[in-house]
């Protein structure tokens, strides 16, 4: 009786599972005639299948597996779309192609282009010669027989200042990419923590050499194509008062960018989704206007409080070691040894928990947490750990927040993030990729430095003092990093799948050994930190 119970919850488990992830419909009239469009929401904007769509439009359709690239062919145009990418190609049966970029990038699902449907509206009425109008908000398509207004839309591309949305994307400009050139368009805005200048690509180019010298940043572009002109019509904003551009020889210039006071320091960046050049600029973390403002800057940012954070927690137990032994536990011992130390040794230093029990706290909570009790150093402490078990990989690693490398950086921060899972609003963490990552990582720009060299002197720290060998100091995207205004690190202390790295990171001695690394480097950072206050930097 008891397994029948069983079974019958299970099945009705699985059919509510399936129930609620029938995909969602877009109403569509056709000339009359009623459809739907299968479509799913991603930041608020609808994405259907290209799949789909080829069929509502009685168009013929290809797909190619090895590019993950859509096609679908009407009468007198194809239109073609590429998984994970932010171009649109339409390519008339006897024509040259035309290139477009939406704000965002498609999705690939299954062997399946999902497209941002209010963004590609018009390139589809355009290559099928049919009206289309998309009410996003009330997710209604019309398919109307009226015809396309052709010449109006090809004599917009002419202006090369972009096409004009029709319909439901009315007043919207959307790029034409013009594919002659590697960099096409130049945009320089000023952040809140930096100033961002994009180099607009047509296609994927190497990025480009960059420096910093006397005031100027100088950016060598080899082997690289740029549409004549583009540069008279930049706009100087933030820390960029000027712009010269140097022509060294044919396809290699260097770009001058002459910087008003209160730079740091620059980084360059390729946008994963549309292959930009992204260049950014940081403020100094001390920039000030007055000699008062400086000394109120210095005092605000005396070292007295640090946070350490114990990773996961409560009903998230983060990585399970060989023996079945709870990251969250190794943490949580590690994270109240190193306090102890600081609270003992350092009396001039406010230690901070973000959690002091086996308790869940939600990422941004823990920034938060940070933040609000005026935090100068932000210690993020877990375990690593890989997927089959047991292995011979073990080692310490320490994380800086920037773009990850590496496929192991990039799927160690990812389970690090899968902690939002149990949270009640997943959706306020928005995702790390391309420009979000760019902006999220000028506002830490100011503390890098510092975060740097925290880095630094714990892994030479690390190396001297625990029975565990060191895998360096790397970079990845994670989510409890951002939300902490101030230097800040995640520190992976070693492989919970590797038998003598749990072995030593379950014991109390070697918890204790790890804290008293930890804490060694937070003192010698304290020095460090201290001089710079003083001098201003």
């Amino acid at each position: 009786m008891r397994q029948i119970k069983l079974i019958l919850t299970l099945i009705i488990f699985l059919f509510s599972s399936l129930s609620a992830q029938r995909p969602l419909k877009i109403t569509v009239n056709v000339e009359g005639r009623n459809d739907y469009l299968s479509y799913l929401v991603r930041n608020g904007i609808s994405y259907v299948s290209s799949k789909e769509t080829a069929k509502l439009l009685l168009a013929g359709y290809y797909y190619n597996t090895d590019a993950a690239k859509a096609e679908i062919k009407f009468d007198n145009y194809n239109i073609k779309f590429t998984a994970r990418n932010q171009y649109v190609v339409i390519t008339s049966h006897n024509g040259d192609p035309f290139v477009f970029q939406l704000p965002i990038s498609t999705l690939l699902i299954r062997n399946d282009v999902f497209i941002p449907l209010v963004y590609c509206i018009d390139y589809l009425g355009f290559a099928s010669g049919r009206k289309l109008f998309f009410n996003e908000r009330e997710k209604d398509l019309t398919i109307s027989g009226s015809q396309f207004d052709s010449d109006s839309f090809l004599k917009s591309i002419s202006n090369e200042k972009g096409i004009t949305g029709i319909g439901s994307n009315a007043a919207r400009t959307i790029p034409l990419i013009n594919t002659k050139y590697d960099i096409y368009d130049v945009n320089i805005e000023e952040k809140t923590n930096g100033t961002l200048i994009r180099l607009k690509t047509s296609k994927k180019i190497n990025i480009p050499r960059q420096s910093i010298n006397n005031g100027v940043l100088y950016v060598f572009l080899s082997k690289t194509s740029v549409a004549p002109g583009i540069f008279k019509s930049v706009k100087n904003a933030g820390l960029v008062k000027d712009l010269r551009v140097k022509n060294l020889s044919p396809n290699n210039i260097q770009l001058e960018f002459g910087l008003k006071d209160g730079y740091s320091t620059s980084e360059a960046f390729q946008d994963i989704e549309s292959s930009d050049i992204l260049i950014t600029i940081h403020n100094k973390l001390f920039a000030a206007n007055t000699a008062g403002d400086l000394e109120e800057a210095k005092t605000k940012w005396v070292f007295d409080a640090v946070v350490i954070d114990a990773g996961h927690g409560g009903k998230d137990p983060g990585a399970i070691g060989i023996t079945g032994t709870k990251e969250k536990d190794i943490n949580l011992g590690i994270a109240l040894k190193l306090g102890k130390l600081i609270e003992t040794n350092m009396k001039d230093v406010k230690v901070i928990y973000t959690r002091k029990t086996d308790t869940f706290v939600e990422l941004y909570k823990r920034g938060k947490i940070a933040n609000e009790n005026g935090g100068k150093l932000f210690i993020s402490i877990h375990c690593n750990s890989t997927p089959h078990k047991p292995t011979n990989l073990r080692g310490f690693e320490v994380y800086l927040l920037r773009p990850g490398r590496t496929k192991e950086a990039i799927e160690i921060a990812e389970f690090e993030n899968s902690v939002i899972k149990y949270e009640d609003n997943p959706e306020r963490y928005q995702k790390l990729t391309d420009e979000n990552f760019i902006l999220v990582s000028m506002a830490h720009s100011q503390y890098m430095r510092y975060s740097e060299k925290f880095s630094d002197i714990l892994n030479q720290q690390w190396g001297k003092n625990v029975n565990i060998p060191s895998l360096g100091i790397k970079q990845a995207g994670f989510y409890v990093l951002v939300g902490a205004s101030m230097p800040s690190v995640l520190i992976e202390n070693g492989f919970l799948s590797n038998r003598n790295d749990e072995r030593f990171l379950k014991s109390s001695s070697g918890q204790a050994e790890i804290a008293r690394a930890i804490f060694i480097a937070v003192k010698k950072y304290k020095t460090y930190y201290d001089e710079m206050i003083q001098e201003g930097e």
